[in-house]
């Protein structure tokens, strides 16, 4: 049995269980599609209780509702253009300079993580300049920050399709279907990056890690894809830097910060359960692993982690915080977890 085909099953057995449990099925009903759900494992030899069969055809972070949400979108987008064939008009000089201006507003939304607005923004510099591949991209990182990685994929896509040479367009592309568990399409956007910019560290990056997960769900270095960054003027205060002190001096300060979110696991605390991060910082094991981390590229790797970006993004925009489940599901996260409890 192809194990393509028991993905899906899988997914359809988790969607159904899922319905039963949160009362979308009506009570009467749930005895006969506990049945159907049997039925249907049994003929496809996919037994959700199965840790090992599970683990090698779970698509997680994906869900069978996202990819349809995809697939939806992706057809919509098709039916509502049929005319999208003919080449659209250039824009005026004037058009550009307000688009221009337009994009700026969007990244300086996104500086302050106000998602939606550099959306907007971005949105009308496209209305007026409609071939320029940076708005599609910027709009993309926006829809991808906030979790929409479907829309980012379309707006990668148009990026690509407006300008099949822009590089940037792959690692948006490559990120956000990475994210969604589709590990061969992200390995095959980030080869495309590559191809066209081979000296790209970031996109050669989330080619490795994309092809890393195809084979297998066991691997426990899953460094995550290269970040999500506008284009053009963005303040690189939030993202990671560049090499030398300071560097170092980066990716200490995201050690803190991860450490902030994880609260509570470094013994005393500070206020609200936090770990004393004066105390963390002036721990000379602490500074040892800090100094390796950064040294053999684990700090990079750890903050390029997909799942570690969504819950930075979350818990900035104030959300909830992070539960050990979550954080111990993700390996890296695991990883540094356990070298944090070896060096108390």
């Amino acid at each position: 049995m192809a194990d393509k085909k028991q993905q899906l099953v899988l997914s359809i057995i988790d969607f159904l269980n899922q319905s039963i449990d949160d009362g979308t099925v009506k009570q009467d009903d749930r005895e006969g599609l506990e049945v159907a759900i049997q039925c249907i494992g049994e003929a496809f030899g996919v037994d959700p209780s199965d840790d090992k069969q599970r683990q090698r055809l779970n698509i997680k972070p994906a869900k069978l509702q996202t990819i349809f949400d995809v697939f939806l979108k992706t057809r919509d987008k098709v039916v509502s253009s049929p005319a999208s064939a003919s080449t659209p008009s250039a824009p005026s000089a004037e058009a550009k300079t307000k688009a221009e201006k337009l994009k700026q507003t969007g990244n300086t939304h996104m500086t302050v993580k106000k998602y939606d607005e550099a959306i907007d923004a971005y949105t009308k510099a496209i209305a007026l300049d409609s071939v320029n591949p940076v708005y599609y991209s910027n709009r993309a990182a926006a829809y991808a920050s906030k979790g929409d990685h479907a829309s980012a994929i379309l707006d990668s896509e148009k990026a690509i399709e407006v300008d099949p040479k822009f590089v940037k367009a792959y690692s948006r592309l490559g990120h956000a279907q990475y994210t969604l568990g589709d590990y061969k399409a992200a390995a095959a956007a980030f080869k495309k990056g590559v191809e066209l910019d081979p000296t790209n560290a970031n996109l050669k990056s989330g080619l490795q890690n994309a092809m890393d997960r195809i084979p297998s769900e066991d691997d426990d270095d899953d460094d995550g894809p290269p970040p999500l960054i506008p284009e053009g003027d963005i303040p690189l205060s939030n993202t990671r830097a560049g090499a030398g002190a300071g560097a170092g001096a980066a990716g200490l300060g995201g050690m803190a910060d991860m450490f902030r979110n994880m609260g509570g696991m470094g013994g005393a605390g500070g206020a609200g359960g936090m770990p004393d991060l004066a105390s963390l910082m002036n721990n000379p094991m602490m500074m040892q692993m800090a100094q390796q981390m950064m040294a053999n590229g684990g700090m990079e790797r750890l903050m390029s982690n997909p799942n570690v970006a969504n819950m930075m993004n979350r818990m900035q925009s104030g959300g909830a915080t992070p539960s050990m489940e979550e954080l111990m599901a993700d390996p890296e996260m695991r990883n540094l977890a356990s070298q944090f409890g070896a060096g108390r």
